[in-house]
């Protein structure tokens, strides 16, 4: 094993672009990555509520 990284159980899924503009393949991503979050909407709600009620100024 020359490579150290192999032995790693992890693995960041394949990114497109370089530098500033680096991002993940969305198109690569299975539920192996974890990319599954069905509470994703409501807990953005529950966050932005939350934030409202404590500074009702800023929007």
């Amino acid at each position: 094993m020359s490579d150290p990284l192999d032995k790693a159980t992890a693995k960041a899924p394949p990114t497109l672009g370089e530098g500033c503009l680096s991002r993940y393949d969305t198109e690569a991503m299975t539920d192996e990555h974890g990319t599954e979050f069905s509470g994703a909407a409501e807990l953005w709600q529950q966050l932005r509520e939350k934030q409202a009620k404590a500074d009702p100024l800023k929007r």
